[in-house]
């Protein structure tokens, strides 16, 4: 009888030792990502793969399952035998978008999943709203709208993306060794009503990020089908028209495809018009074979062209000279181009493993004028420049993912990956122009080659209620730079390796409670024609950051979340705008804390705001000369948005940006700005109409600022200040949308 009771012990644990396997998809067969399983009864969880498939690690009979995503209905199951006997399929049907739809998992990135509210409850309406979604990151505009947003993050003034890298379904959007500046990211070619999910992290503890990610990351991921056709129409002040198209292909179980454009069109509220137009054009093909793998085709194309006013001298405008909205150089502006085709591909292997492969070829050119300094250099004929550049990009990654292998008591998880970058970027140049009609100077040109290949390994081990995350990553740089203004032939090239080691501790004593603690070494290259000046010294400097974070739901609708960090950078950039050359300027440190708060009052009504308190000194300056040029101090963004409430929606929310040192020993101090922005919508069947308001009280603001010196047409000396680009006035738009 012994023997017997024994043997029935030992069935019962092979039994409950069975993993849990299962696919979830939506109502219409679409497979569903990032479906969170929570074992409440043993603190354990998983989630869905691209192909909406999970295994949930040994669960014990009755122990109590919940299956959660943002925009669907939780679901409640308890483990019995029948569910343990086959697969699992589950439907989730669709529903408002909620913050108990969040359920704390153990990743590194998790305040990405719950800022993922922000974006459902208030979608992006323009391209420049893409970035501000990211907690604690502003930009800003200073030439005409067409031109990539200046970026600041973590007490960086990270000019157009030198410290954070950015990505759009795995296709790299950074510029390395740009015309304008090292790192420079134009995310205009991205339609934002085909955005799915904006996923980032701050710092650098990412194996799969490489290039730029020392401040953070962000990687948007666009639809892989619609929920319906639609057409929008959009006008307003300042002869401002959008009109925007998303056109469903295809819709099957095993094929989806789907056309998106957009053309926008606006004078700004410059007193000289920006004549500023853009147009982009986006086609989307998925196909999955009955093994679940996954082929993704995307190809798209954008172009711009704009005028604008730059950045003015604030002595102008309280002489008299101008106005808040006027110009000294109105022949500023410039238009780019970009064509994309991108490669998305999914393997189902044995062992629940996949082999996921990126790959992608970009054609872009860049032409832009810009002055800063006006009459300095040549009291004649202005400091008008031209940089311009066309750049081929091509680049592949492949990585092996493979979930659920038992160790000891634990699980541990790992992709393994390779891939390259390679740009070629021919007539890279810099000029003196007058009027962007007449070439004066050739100050630089050339043709510039630049790879990089790599290679990363990182690692998940959960066991009880730790997650631990070793990583490391390996890249390897080639530089090579044709001077195209020497009287003989003159190439250089250098090459370097950048090691970048990253671990990660998380603990979670609740399914409602995390603590992490996260190091790790990250890196942004320098600009080639700074690489071979330099003879390959510093040109991979080093970023060594440290976070302890907490994120916390106390009660299903509230979920609060704080940080510490520090950043340690080898070497700052600064870009010399009249020079057109990034140079190192010494190791700085910054150090900061972050809070955030985001709280479901109702069903229809949710509230979120995030503050951010950052020092960022260098480290090889006197005390009172060590402060960094427009690295943010304080910054908070927030608002409240309303969802489905009798058929309207919208947001309220502001921006806060505090003042901040514009020079090294802040004796030139860029003022702060608090700018709220309104809008509302009302459904009724098919329609939409929508009202959207920029800077609702119309304060004056600066969107930016720097600290230059210039000299204006007859003055006899120069002067340097604050010279701002000003942020937009009171700016009114309407909108309708017709789905089908």
């Amino acid at each position: 009888m012994k023997y017997i009771f024994i043997l029935l012990l030992v069935c019962c644990a092979s039994v409950n030792a069975q993993d849990l396997t299962g696919t979830i998809t939506d109502r219409d067969k679409h497979a569903l990502e990032n479906v969170n399983i929570y074992n409440l009864s043993k603190g354990s969880h998983t989630h869905t793969d691209a192909n909406g498939t999970f295994v949930l690690p040994a669960p014990w009979l009755q122990d109590s399952l919940v299956i959660s995503r943002l925009g669907f209905k939780t679901q409640h199951l308890i483990v019995d035998q029948a569910l343990l006997s086959e697969p699992l399929v589950v439907e989730l049907e669709e529903a408002s978008t909620s913050l108990d739809q969040v359920v704390l998992t153990a990743e590194v990135n998790s305040l990405s999943t719950v800022v993922a509210v922000d974006l459902k409850l208030n979608p992006v309406k323009s391209s420049q709203e893409i970035l501000r979604k990211v907690p604690g990151l502003f930009i800003g505009q200073h030439a005409g709208g067409g031109k990539a947003e200046q970026i600041f993050l973590r007490g960086f003034d990270i000019d157009h993306g030198t410290d954070v890298a950015i990505s759009v379904d795995g296709m790299p959007v950074n510029m390395v060794s740009h015309a304008h500046g090292q790192g420079y990211a134009d995310l205009h070619f991205v339609i934002p009503e085909t955005i799915e999910n904006i996923d980032f992290g701050k710092g650098a503890y990412y194996a799969d990020k490489g290039n730029f990610n020392t401040a953070g990351y962000v990687d948007l991921r666009l639809k892989e089908h619609l929920d319906a056709s639609s057409i929008s129409v959009e006008a307003g002040q300042f002869n401002t028209s959008r009109l925007t198209g998303l056109f469903n292909l295809v819709d099957e179980q095993n094929h989806t495809a789907y056309l998106a454009s957009e053309m926008y069109l606006t004078d700004g509220p410059f007193d000289s018009p920006q004549n500023f137009n853009r147009f982009n054009v986006l086609g989307k093909y998925t196909y999955t074979n009955p093994n679940k793998d996954k082929l993704t085709l995307t190809a798209s194309h954008f172009q711009s062209k704009w005028d604008a006013s730059g950045q003015i001298p604030q002595r102008a405008v309280d002489q008299g000279l101008i106005g808040r909205f006027g110009a000294i150089d109105d022949t500023e502006g410039g238009q780019t181009s970009r064509t994309n085709i991108n490669l998305n591909h999914l393997k189902n292997l044995e062992h629940n493993a996949v082999l996921k492969t990126n790959a992608f070829v970009s054609k872009y050119d860049f032409e832009l004028y810009s002055n800063f300094t006006f009459f300095l250099e040549d009291p004649v004929n202005g400091d008008q420049i031209k940089q311009q550049e066309d750049r081929f990009i091509a680049g592949l990654q492949s990585v092996y993912e493979r979930k659920h292998v038992t160790l000891g008591s634990g699980s541990l998880e790992y992709q393994a990956g390779v891939g390259f970058r390679y740009d070629n970027v021919d007539h890279m140049s810099l000029s003196h122009t007058l009027n962007r009609q007449t070439t004066l100077d050739r100050i630089a040109l050339g043709d510039v080659d630049e790879l990089n290949a790599f290679a990363f390994l990182n690692t998940e081990f959960k066991t009880g209620k730790f997650t631990f995350n070793p990583a490391v990553r390996l890249d390897y740089f080639k530089f090579d730079y044709y001077n195209k203004l020497t009287e003989t032939y003159d190439n250089q090239s250098e090459s370097k390796v950048a090691f970048s080691p990253k671990f990660n501790t998380i603990f979670s004593p609740t399914q409602n409670w995390q603590l992490s603690l996260k190091t790790g070494i990250g890196f942004h290259s320098n600009d080639t024609r700074v690489v071979v000046a330099n003879s390959g010294e510093d040109i991979l400097p080093a970023a060594y950051s440290v976070d302890l974070g907490t994120i916390v739901k106390p009660i299903d609708r509230l979920a609060l979340n704080a940080t510490l960090w520090t950043l340690f950078l080898d070497q700052e950039f600064v870009y010399v705008g009249d020079a057109g050359i990034v140079e190192p300027s010494g190791k700085s440190r910054r150090m900061g804390v972050e809070v955030g708060a985001r709280y479901q009052l109702l069903d229809w009504l949710y509230v979120y705001g995030d503050a951010n308190y950052t020092h960022a000194r260098s480290t090889e300056e006197a005390d009172g000369e060590d402060y960094i040029p427009l690295a943010p101090k304080f910054t908070s963004a927030g608002g409240l948005s309303v969802d489905n409430r009798n058929g309207f929606s919208g947001t309220l929310g502001y921006r806060w940006l505090g003042d901040r040192a514009a020079n090294e020993d802040n004796s030139i101090v860029a003022a702060g700005y608090f700018v709220t922005d309104f809008n509302v919508n009302y459904t009724i069947k098919n329609w939409t109409l929508g009202i959207i308001v920029e800077n609702l009280f119309d304060v004056d603001w600066n969107e930016t600022q720097f600290a230059t010196e210039s000299r204006l047409f007859n003055e006899p000396a120069p002067v340097e200040e604050i010279h701002f680009t000003p942020g937009t006035p009171f700016y009114l738009r309407g909108k309708i949308t017709y789905r089908f």
